[in-house]
């Protein structure tokens, strides 16, 4: 284990992969006891290990269970327990050549006809995710609810009186189901047998349905169909009374928890580079837009609300020093109270990070903020090397998450101080702010990013002769640009599954929707103003800006990301070659758009490092 200068442990890429992953599974019938497990890791044999505890909700000691299924309400079943559903894949379509061929059934061909033949990692085989509905007994006839139909459901909902079923959906096929995100809300009768779309008309993202103690209805809607980053409102119904009751407040919800009365909603939201939970009262007499107040405040993540007990809300918590544990919050101070402390013996024997916010005046006079991780055991009087963070999505929050990927912890351990702004397109600040970055992938983003790097190089510690800029997805596209505009600023560049190449991003990504929104539409368009705009000056691999690299670049690829095709890094790495700039081009034949295999993952982490020590 790495130790600094006084002699005190810190995080390593082999120590993170021993941090326990807590998850809470549910509020025991009684509403006493929670449920949860925790999951080790071991990188050696690249297996999990979970374990399934039980504690009580006023504290104390866990107990390990074996059976818990029984303490917990079975979702899956009607509120007369008579029905179960349940989802089951069916095989729809054609693909592979022994489908087409029978005879030829050791061949290795698949055959498409549209798109959306392959998403994020995996490639459409003919299944689909179906719901079955049956009497709860066993070896009970099965009804499809979606039969023959060649759509998924995600998940589902009994009515509150168990006569219907509701579930989620994106109704679109082939290539319509790439370019849209218009998913809705079905409630199949089972008397009936008949299916109704109940968010019709609503057009973009529609999902998570829930019903209050008395009834109502709750679900989470975007307005606009394409746009996968849009304003994520709350929806509440009565009858035919509908109310959005979050359309007013300049944010965007992520999960909610009805109250047990049914009064209130509680949500969690970026808010200010931390997630935060809220309370909305829900009220169908109400002549004015509800006031929405915050509970929790502070230096950390509500990342999950798991369960609402009376006047607390179990959560998840996570900061920029701790992975998730479990925590109960007080509905009414807003007090939180720790329930699980699983990685005590990890985080109470390491020098943690002192982790501040800053506030930076961007280009165009906004005021931008951004977390500072600093190395354990800081001294001011030193220089450091430092690192600009660029987040990926575009518009994913950067708060104070805990990841076993892009890890800030893990980066000051080492001896960076990490700079990560809150720059724009970031949820959080705003939704003019959120916003701005769509088709201006390029634009004042780029400036905010430098105007942070300056920023921090004023202090006397920054060592601006060993600065670096790393990012991942649009974090990776941060750095190709960067690496044509820094004027010198940065010495070495990390880029993970980043965009290089807009042309052939739009040709071989999978949902279309997203590069249509954020590029403007097809490169090829030429009566399209926006779109003519994002190829021309905002694409890495224009000659303009690639005849400006002259800065050392370490790139990852993985091979089964179908977000951001690994051809992008291909590409980005054979111009380095060719220009004779130290590169080096890491390819992870089995992962995706993140690492997620252990020894990948220290692998991945020892290469970072590896690469930032031999360039600054």
């Amino acid at each position: 284990m790495t130790t600094t200068a006084m002699g005190q442990k810190v995080m390593t890429p082999e120590l993170l992969w021993q941090v326990k992953k807590v998850a809470p599974v549910g509020v025991t019938k009684d509403q006493k006891n929670l449920i949860y497990k925790v999951t080790s890791t071991n990188v050696k044999t690249q297996e999990d290990t979970s374990k399934t505890y039980m504690i009580s909700l006023a504290g104390g000691k866990a107990s390990e269970i074996e059976e818990y299924k029984a303490l917990l309400a079975d979702e899956s079943l009607n509120k007369s327990q008579k029905y179960k559903a349940e989802t089951e894949k069916v095989k729809l379509q054609k693909v592979f050549g022994s489908d087409y061929y029978p005879e030829m059934d050791k061949s290795n061909v698949q055959i498409y006809n549209e798109l959306n033949y392959r998403h994020w990692d995996t490639w459409n085989d003919g299944n689909y995710d179906h719901l079955f509905v049956s009497e709860n007994k066993e070896n009970a006839a099965k009804i499809d609810v979606l039969k023959d139909e060649p759509y998924s459901v995600s998940e589902f909902v009994w009515s509150p009186d168990g006569t219907k079923v509701l579930y989620v959906s994106k109704k679109k096929f082939g290539t319509d189901y790439a370019l849209s995100t218009n998913t809705d809300i079905y409630q199949y009768d089972l008397s009936t047998k008949t299916t109704k779309n109940i968010t019709e008309g609503k057009m973009g993202y529609d999902n998570t349905p829930s019903f209050s103690s008395q009834g109502d209805f709750a679900f989470l809607s975007m307005e606009r169909d394409g746009y996968e980053a849009d304003k994520n409102d709350l929806i509440v119904r009565r009858g035919d009374i509908e109310m959005n009751i979050t359309k007013h407040w300049d944010g965007t919800v992520q999960g909610y928890k009805w109250s047990n009365d049914g009064n209130k909603i509680y949500f969690n939201a970026p808010v200010g580079g931390t997630i935060q939970l809220f309370e909305v009262d829900v009220n169908f007499k109400m002549r004015k837009m509800p006031f929405i107040k915050q509970i929790t405040k502070g230096d950390f993540d509500i990342a999950d609300i798991k369960e609402i007990v009376d006047n607390k809300a179990i959560v998840t918590k996570t900061d920029i020093n701790h992975a998730a544990e479990i925590y109960v919050v007080d509905l009414k101070s807003g007090a939180l109270t720790q329930l699980t402390n699983e990685n005590k013996d990890i985080f109470d024997h390491i020098a943690l990070s002192d982790v501040k916010a800053r506030k930076i005046k961007t280009t165009d006079g906004k005021e931008m903020h951004a977390w500072v991780i600093y190395p354990p055991n800081f001294d001011p009087n030193k220089k450091y090397p430092t690192l600009l963070y660029c987040q990926g999505g575009p518009q994913s929050a950067l708060t104070q998450f805990y990841s076993p990927r892009w890890n800030f912890q893990l980066m000051a351990a080492q001896g960076y101080i990490v700079i990560a702004p809150n720059r724009r397109g970031m949820p959080g600040h705003g939704v003019e702010w959120n916003e701005q970055i769509s088709k201006d992938w390029g634009g004042q983003v780029m400036q905010d990013y430098l105007a942070a790097i300056d920023d921090i190089s004023k202090e006397s510690y920054v060592d601006k002769d060993r600065r670096g800029a790393v990012g991942a997805s649009y974090g990776g596209y941060s750095v190709y640009y960067l690496a044509g505009i820094h004027e010198g600023r940065f010495k070495s560049f990390i880029s993970h599954n980043g965009v290089f190449d807009l042309k052939s991003m739009y040709g071989t990504t999978e949902e279309i929707f997203f590069t249509n929104w954020d590029a403007g539409g097809a490169w090829w368009e030429t009566d399209n103003k926006a779109a003519q705009k994002t190829y021309s000056k905002f694409d890495p691999s224009s000659t303009e800006l690639v005849n400006k690299w002259n800065t050392p670049m370490l790139i990852y690829v993985g091979g089964h990301d179908y977000r951001v095709p690994m051809g992008q890094g291909q590409e980005a790495y054979q111009i380095l070659q060719l220009k004779g700039i130290k590169s080096r081009f890491i390819y992870f034949p089995e992962e995706n758009h993140w690492v997620l295999k252990p020894q990948n993952s220290v692998i991945w982490h020892t290469e970072f490092f590896k690469w930032l020590k031999e360039t600054l």
